[in-house]
């Protein structure tokens, strides 16, 4: 559960601290990119405990993990690719902690 929080916490942090001029915008945009979860709709079953999402479900793959950070140096894709890559990261530790792997 813990985890789950930190998706918005470390975007709230990252928002507070970078962005606080427009952080109303910033913080909704990032937060917004944990639609990138409804991969998880195509996993049976849908909720796994022990399951390392990175490598597993198709938008946490490696190969749009590197396209998520170039997002994050183009200037009107920011936002989007640091919620992206915030949640990847925090997925991966998540991975690590529940299961001694970076990637599935």
């Amino acid at each position: 559960m813990f985890h789950l929080y930190l998706h918005f916490i470390v975007p709230a942090l990252l928002v507070g601290i970078f962005y606080r001029n427009i952080w109303k915008v910033a913080y909704f945009i990032m937060i917004s990119t944990m639609l990138v979860d409804i991969d998880h709709l195509l996993a049976d079953p849908i909720y796994s405990p022990n399951r390392c999402s990175i490598g597993f479900h198709p938008l946490h793959q490696l190969w749009f993990i590197v396209l998520y950070v170039v997002l994050c140096f183009i200037p009107k894709t920011r936002f989007i690719g640091l919620g992206l890559s915030v949640h990847m990261v925090l997925d991966s530790i998540d991975c690590q902690i529940t299961n001694g792997v970076w990637i599935s």
